[in-house]
């Protein structure tokens, strides 16, 4: 028995196949329609009982009198080829017959007709999505890239969401009553605040349970707001114009349910940035009023304010130093004349009597000199406690300190009176310390 090898048998068929139908015509509807970027269009040609792979490359397209799209009806000629890294037979399309409308395509016009005429995709009955919304309702398959993707801009978007997934079937004959089944649980036990159903991409035989009456009627039922996200943007299904929004793909729905949350974010954004900017503008004209108020004269040194004191004080002990002496010139000359009268009666015990009166007058005299003398010096004392109560060097013990430029020797009074390297004298209550400005 001869054994051939895998290549052998595929070039055995492809020569067989190739000459025995070198020319075609197959009438079927199209699926699974790609157009590549190249500009060459891949579908399958099928029928109620079977389908066939088809090709209708770039050179050959020209030919067509209106553009492919799926559930075309259509007849094609051209001839047989076995694609041979794939071992697979298609038919290269050389010329395309347009025959009408597929039988999902009259379907879907139907359904939507009628469901249009009954009011379901009226813009007044859709629902606002809710701003903030607590728990994310989601309808598609677990398996698929779809709720990863969604799972992936939430989680980015949208920190501390809530999202329950209700597993489903989203194609195939089953598909339709169970996404219709999983909306109507979702509202049965109020579990969300909002819906996205949806699923990925593909034929329109795939998205197919998307355009069942049973999950529109599921989605007009909804009390939710739902959004429809199936597809891509290109695709439109009955469930999209039902919906109360529709998202071009299930990434998009993602972002639309976030998008208030965004929105608010930026707004306290734009409010913290106005806050920080006026708080900065009042803080910069109550520095200007501080400046202003600081280069005032009573305040550019502690002798402003204390020097009108100081004065008042030396004033007033000049003042009681002379009354002083003043009262001790005039009991000078009181007492030097009483002895000239005592001199002048020495005889006999005149004198004795007036030594005697003598006596008791400079008793007298001494008496209310040092009485005189007590009430000055306790109102020297008085204000000599009230002159130490307004002293700066008492002001030096209660922590302050004065600052002085040693060479110019004067008060420094604003960080503009120092340059770097510039020697200073701290003058504080038990010293004086010296330092440099470093910078």
């Amino acid at each position: 028995m001869n054994i051939l090898s895998v290549s052998q048998l595929t070039a055995a068929i492809k020569q067989k196949l190739e000459v025995s139908f070198a020319s075609i015509s197959v009438r079927g509807e199209v699926s699974n329609l790609k157009i590549q970027s190249s500009g060459h269009i891949y579908f399958t040609l099928k029928d109620a009982g079977s389908q066939v792979s088809a090709v209708l490359f770039k050179g050959n397209s020209f030919r067509l009198s209106q553009p492919l799209k799926e559930g075309d009806q259509i007849v094609v000629s051209g001839e047989l080829s076995v694609y041979v890294p794939r071992g697979g037979y298609q038919i290269i399309v050389r010329e395309v017959e347009f025959s009408g409308v597929g039988e999902l395509l009259k379907k879907w016009h139907a359904l939507k007709l009628k469901l249009e005429a009954q009011g379901w995709f009226d813009p007044a009955k859709k629902r606002p999505l809710p701003k903030l919304p607590r728990t994310i309702g989601v309808v598609t398959s677990p398996t698929g890239a779809v709720i990863q993707d969604m799972l992936h801009i939430l989680s980015r978007r949208y920190s501390g969401f809530h999202l329950i997934l209700n597993p489903v079937r989203v194609q195939g004959e089953l598909a339709a009553a169970e996404i219709a089944k999983a909306i109507q649980d979702f509202n049965t036990y109020q579990l969300a605040d909002v819906l996205i159903v949806g699923r990925g991409g593909g034929s329109i035989e795939d998205l197919w349970p998307f355009n069942e009456e049973i999950v529109a009627a599921a989605i007009h039922q909804s009390r939710i707001p739902i959004i429809s996200a199936v597809g891509h943007e290109t695709d439109f299904t009955i469930a999209d114009f039902v919906a109360d929004l529709r998202a071009p793909t299930p990434s998009a729905a993602a972002e639309l349910v976030t998008l208030e949350k965004n929105q608010l974010i930026l707004q306290l954004r734009k409010a913290k940035t106005g806050i920080l900017q006026a708080l900065q503008t009042h803080l910069r004209s109550h520095r200007r009023m501080l400046d202003t108020i600081t280069k005032q004269s009573p305040l550019r040194s502690p002798y402003m304010l204390l020097g009108s004191f100081i004065q008042k004080v030396d004033d007033i002990r000049a003042d009681l130093k002379m009354s002083i002496l003043q009262s001790l010139s005039q009991n000078r000359r009181n007492l030097t004349q009483l002895i000239r009268q005592k001199e002048a009666l020495r005889p006999g015990s005149q004198i004795a009597v007036q030594r005697k009166n003598f006596s008791k007058i400079g008793f007298s005299i001494e008496i209310a000199a040092k009485k005189q003398i007590e009430q000055k010096k306790r109102r020297l004392e008085q204000l000599v406690d009230h002159l130490r109560a307004i002293d700066p060097r008492n002001l030096l013990k209660k922590g302050y300190s004065i600052v002085f430029h040693e060479k110019k020797d004067s008060v420094i009074l604003s960080i503009n009176d120092v340059e770097p390297n510039d020697g200073l004298r701290i003058q504080v209550s038990n010293g004086t310390i010296r330092v440099k400005v470093q910078e």
